[in-house]
């Protein structure tokens, strides 16, 4: 279940452009399943990331699509006045499953990803497989089936593989002033954006900044695969960025910038 837009005022953000050249949107407001600054520790809501839109002269690009395909289409057409084939690229910061519910909505688009988290899901995710699908076939064999959760696991690793697949590489600058800003630690192969605008710098930041209490608080996820460089990467996106677009929250001012 998925939680409706109650305010539209602060659902979509559109930042007032610096530039004619570049639209900066929030399509959709992520969360967090559990908030571990709320003091919540299982569960307690469906997780999805915070779904941007980059509008510049040569590209309209997605950043992660966390929210099912319809919900997210319908968010397209409320908040932009687009349709899923007028996108033109879609950007993935991490590979987690709440990143991408969507992302086969845009199958006219071209799907890219920071090369070294390509990489470092890659061979986990094809050994996951080809294990699931020894042990089915070993099954079948002893004349056994599957039960309803392996069937559903096989599926999810078959999907996983198969949007990995269609990902590629993603080159330094997706196009001018939108370029990548590797912040490892929540994986190993977390990427923001970076917008340069002339009077601002915006970066998206994924689950490395995933809410305004982890930026007010100085606090990284607890769920990070390397604590240490979440905690470097947090440090140089806080250095750099004028506007911080959480991974799991809404767009903030830098608390840490003045006159802006």
């Amino acid at each position: 279940m998925y939680p409706q837009d109650t305010s539209p005022v602060f659902s979509c953000l559109l930042l007032p452009m610096a530039s004619h050249q570049m639209d900066i949107r929030i399509l959709s407001i992520g969360t967090l399943s559990a908030h571990p600054l709320w003091d919540e520790r299982h569960p307690v809501r469906t997780g999805h990331s915070t779904t941007t839109l980059i509008q510049t002269n040569d590209a309209k690009i997605i950043v992660d699509p966390g929210l099912p395909a319809p919900a997210l289409k319908a968010r397209l057409g409320e908040r932009a006045k687009l349709t899923p084939d007028q996108i033109t690229h879609v950007f993935l910061t991490s590979f987690n499953p709440e990143c991408r519910r969507g992302i086969e909505l845009f199958d006219q688009a071209q799907w890219l990803i920071y090369e070294k988290e390509r990489e470092s899901v890659g061979v986990p995710i094809a050994q996951s497989l080809a294990n699931l699908a020894q042990a089915k076939e070993e099954a079948e064999h002893a004349g056994h089936v599957f039960d309803e959760d392996q069937e559903a696991m096989f599926t999810i690793i078959q999907r996983d593989v198969a949007v990995l697949s269609r990902c590629q590489p993603a080159p330094d600058s997706i196009v001018n002033e939108v370029d990548l800003f590797p912040l490892p630690g929540f994986s190993m192969g977390m990427c923001g954006l970076l917008l340069s605008e002339p009077t601002r710098t915006t970066l998206v930041c994924g689950d490395a900044i995933p809410t305004t209490e982890h930026v007010h608080e100085g606090k990284v996820l607890p769920t990070c695969a390397d604590r240490k460089l979440a905690q470097e990467s947090f440090k140089e996106a806080i250095e750099i960025a004028d506007v911080l677009i959480c991974g799991r929250d809404n767009l903030i001012i830098n608390p840490t910038k003045r006159g802006l």
